[in-house]
């Protein structure tokens, strides 16, 4: 038994942006009914120049760390790229979607995501416009 929800996540442009309470949102709402208290919550982000992570979300210089770091890694404007019809930010978007993760899994415990007391669920949008990111959820025993 299993049931597949779609969330929007509106982002502001590059960096880290924590969806924690919205998936637990969405979660609660997609469980209601099922009697599920024991699962799993898979993630998909249905794109390709963003990512999921889960990862500290106490201090935010955390996020401002990974976000520097991974910067340097994968530089924009590289003249290597060949692929720049979409600006310079989207070939190294895709590299950095690459490198990451485009799914995670979380068990569901109680009704609850089991997330350890300081992680939080991230989307980590690499081009630099705002717009709209859908992650595909599905829950299940």
């Amino acid at each position: 038994m299993g049931r597949v929800v779609t969330l929007r996540c509106h982002v502001r442009g590059q960096g880290l942006h924590e969806i924690t309470h919205s998936v637990e949102e969405t979660l609660a709402d997609a469980i209601e009914g099922m009697g599920l208290r024991e699962g799993l919550c898979t993630l998909y982000l249905r794109h390709t120049s963003a990512s999921l992570l889960i990862q500290e979300n106490a201090d935010p210089a955390v996020c401002r760390d990974l976000e520097a770091w991974l910067g340097r890694l994968v530089v924009e404007d590289d003249p290597l790229y060949t692929h720049t019809v979409e600006g310079p930010d989207d070939m190294p978007a895709h590299i950095k979607s690459a490198l990451t993760a485009t799914s995670l899994s979380i068990p569901i415990l109680g009704g609850r995501l089991v997330l350890g007391t300081w992680q939080g669920i991230y989307l980590w949008e690499h081009r630099r416009a705002r717009g709209e990111r859908e992650i595909a959820m599905h829950v299940g025993d």
